[in-house]
């Protein structure tokens, strides 16, 4: 098993790199067998969870040429399967875009019930009854969703609760529906303007992306297209929030600011200075950081994906915080460990009290799940000693090059496989 071993006590400086949105992405791939013509995709992050949706379209027969890391071209005109293999669906959640996709395209799909980081119940009843509404049959046995229509009819939808997975899992189906469909109460993130984007790129025919209104006309056929995957508006936020943990002074680079603004506005909060420019944003943390509090909300609200890191950055804060997680109930599982590190925080339902410690101090932690993982590297480089991460491939299914770009920024830290070669790093930085 590999993990991350991590000297403490640097500040990040310069400038890093992010890399295409991994949550558009997995979606995008999967819109993109709605078409018989090759679509070329690039800015794709280069990860774990890509990499599997790759296999499991190719899985169901579709056509699937890797250009380079970054850039693939998929052809879904030799699609043979709709039903796609478990082995997929149980690492990552995403493979039930292939849903919408399929049901859209062909009017039957069958994917086995999802799985991915354990962060507390994401239930897809309101993608089954988006579904249902647009005229499908959906049966689930046997650990299996089938969704299969004569055909699909445009039709108004309104969703109990903003789901992104449901907005665009429905968008997906709808956009090759007869007739008008109307979503409304849909989710606003960067990631489903970007699918509608790829979409309308293809001849779909989606308009109100980013509002809580979505409309669709329907269209017989997609066709070809090129297309880049906006930038990682998560991966964005983690090394912002790692410059702040450190006291350092970083660069993010090929981002959009708008994206961030919640995540910005935090660090303005706690006392970090932060200046935005046309595709990069710089923070700087100089002087000691102080409380605040914080809730999770849907976009433009603070991202949940961004609250263990925000927790770590509270935790050696000046005074008492609160983080309040409105999205997901699992989301504190980090705590234990960033315990182990010395922090003060008390968990009592979906709030987590912080008292800010002067330090955290290194010790072995183990990643629960995908951003919890990536906060408790944070916690490493800003921690006194050394720290080892457990358990990286949570950290790897949505980060590239993690270590790579950290290291590039002055970070101490290594990916290593064995106790010896822990022991190497250790003597190498003591």
């Amino acid at each position: 098993m590999e993990q991350y071993v991590i000297k403490g006590g640097n500040p990040l400086v310069g400038e890093v790199e992010i890399g295409g949105a991994k949550n558009a992405a997995l979606a995008i791939l999967a819109a993109s067998i709605m078409a018989d013509e090759t679509i070329t995709i690039d800015n794709l992050p280069n990860v774990r969870d890509i990499n599997v949706l790759l296999g499991a379209i190719e899985g169901i027969g579709a056509i699937v040429e890797r250009t380079d890391a970054h850039t693939v071209k998929i052809n879904g005109s030799t699609i043979s399967g709709m039903s796609v293999d478990y082995e997929y669906i149980k690492k990552i959640r995403a493979s039930y875009y292939l849903l919408g996709a399929l049901l859209g395209k062909y009017k039957k799909a069958e994917v086995a019930l999802p799985g991915g980081c354990d962060i507390g119940s994401r239930p897809i009843d309101l993608h089954l009854k988006g579904f249902r509404a647009l005229g499908a049959r959906v049966d689930i046995q046997h650990g299996l969703i089938t969704a299969e229509a004569d055909h699909l009819k445009g039709t108004h939808i309104y969703l109990d609760k903003v789901s992104v997975g449901a907005t665009i899992n429905i968008m997906m189906a709808a956009a090759m529906a007869e007739g008008k469909t109307i979503i409304e109460n849909a989710a606003k993130e960067p990631h489903v303007v970007d699918v509608a984007n790829f979409l309308n790129s293809m001849g779909a025919g989606i308009r109100g992306a980013g509002t809580d209104v979505i409309r669709i006309v329907g269209v017989e056929k997609l066709h070809k297209t090129e297309y880049s995957i906006i930038p990682d508006q998560i991966e964005a936020g983690t090394f912002m929030f790692a410059a702040a943990a450190t006291r350092g002074d970083v660069t993010v680079k090929n981002v959009i600011p708008k994206h961030l603004e919640a995540t910005t506005a935090k660090l303005l909060e706690v006392g970090c200075e932060v200046e935005e420019f046309d595709d990069a944003v710089r923070v700087v943390c100089a002087k000691p950081m102080h409380h605040t509090q914080v809730t999770t909300l849907p976009y433009p609200g603070f991202p949940t994906d961004m609250q263990p890191q925000m927790a770590v950055i509270l935790g050696i804060a000046d005074g008492t915080s609160t983080v309040t997680e409105s999205i997901f109930e699992n989301r504190f599982k980090y705590v234990d460990e960033l315990t182990r590190m010395g922090a003060n925080i008390k968990v009592e339902s979906n709030i987590a009290i912080i008292t800010g410690v002067e330090k955290y101090t290194g010790a072995r932690v183990s990643a629960p799940d995908l951003r919890a993982g990536a906060a408790l590297v944070i916690a490493g480089l800003a921690a006194e000693g050394i720290t080892i991460v457990d358990d990286i491939y949570y950290i790897e299914r949505g980060y590239e090059n993690f270590e790579e770009k950290l290291a590039s920024l002055g970070a101490q830290i290594e990916k290593v496989s064995s106790e010896k070669e822990i022991q190497k790093f250790t003597l190498k930085v003591s």
